[in-house]
């Protein structure tokens, strides 16, 4: 049997306080290799999470690992195997994109012909072509959020951080940078952790999310998982749709109706109880029906129910 892959990272009763907030509280998360999205409203804790997770500041207590490293001891070494892409502006609007990302390479202890050629493919990568050679300060957003992205993937990581990479882009934007982001995990085999509060750009990206708010853990699973335990059937009948509401929920089904269209809970613990009801109900009501779907879930839909 083969092992599974160790975890991304891992976290045990991680808890940072300031003088005036507790960003994470007791935090306890293991996160698997691919792409994870780590969800939470402005304020839940995700950039300091990063930065814990990255040996630039110290949890108040607790424990967390990365790539196997403590980060408490290990964080020079941590950060020479893991990109970081921040959520705030922070690149020199004096010097080209190009120089600034060879920089970074040549900080990270490539040589200069490695950290130039490194450059040169990471900055096409992600986008930018002669452009690379304009000083940064010309740049608009969009070109800027792909400059932070190749300083974070030039020195070929294990894993990056990337938060909030979508920041600031409008939809078009937003849509390039999400195919970038699953592109680094799915054709380049380098693990993502992405943070953003919103959901729906998570859907679209990865593999497992991890949940927080106020500091705490909500929940912790692969996407499939979430969209499942959100999962409907949508029913549409001629007419009766009344009666066959009534006839679900008296065997105990969650259902709401919107015009001829039922929407019926399916049980995440036997699916398959839910569709026997509706095939029985409408027979049993002889009724005419028009259509039969199942529809996964939104990570919104449980991230409102969790948080509420």
């Amino acid at each position: 049997m083969a092992r599974s892959e160790p975890p991304i990272f891992e976290t045990d009763g991680l808890t940072k306080r300031y003088p005036k907030v507790t960003a994470l509280s007791g935090l306890t998360v293991s996160a698997p290799p691919g792409v994870v999205g780590l969800v939470g409203a402005n304020g839940a804790g995700k950039s300091t999470l990063i930065k814990i997770l990255l040996g630039l500041v110290r949890p108040t207590s607790g424990r967390a690992s990365v790539l196997g490293m403590d980060t408490a001891t290990q964080g020079p070494r941590i950060r020479q195997v893991v990109g970081y892409m921040p959520e705030h502006d922070c690149l020199p609007p004096d010097v080209s994109a190009t120089e600034f990302v060879v920089h970074m390479a040549r900080m990270s202890g490539l040589p200069y012909a490695a950290a130039r050629e490194r450059a040169a493919d990471t900055l096409r990568h992600v986008g930018l072509h002669e452009e690379r050679y304009r000083a940064i300060g010309e740049y608009s957003t969009g070109m800027r959020q792909r400059v932070k992205l190749a300083q974070a993937l030039v020195h070929d990581p294990r894993l990056v951080f990337l938060d909030e990479p979508t920041n600031g882009l409008d939809p078009r934007g937003r849509d390039e940078m999400l195919t970038l982001i699953r592109r680094i995990g799915s054709e380049f085999g380098i693990s993502v952790l992405v943070t953003s509060h919103l959901l729906g750009e998570l859907e679209r990206i990865c593999d497992h999310v991890i949940v927080i708010d106020g500091g705490r853990l909500l929940r912790s699973s692969a996407l499939r998982d979430f969209t499942q335990a959100t999962s409907v059937v949508a029913v549409e009948v001629e007419e009766g749709a009344q009666a066959l509401a009534a006839r679900l929920a008296e065997a105990g089904e969650a259902v709401t109706v919107d015009g001829r269209v039922l929407a019926v809970q399916v049980s995440a613990d036997d699916p398959g109880r839910t569709f026997d009801a509706v095939r029985d109900a409408v027979c049993d009501l002889d009724l005419r029906l028009i259509r039969l779907e199942q529809r996964r879930g939104r990570i919104e839909d449980i991230f409102t129910k969790e948080v509420a």
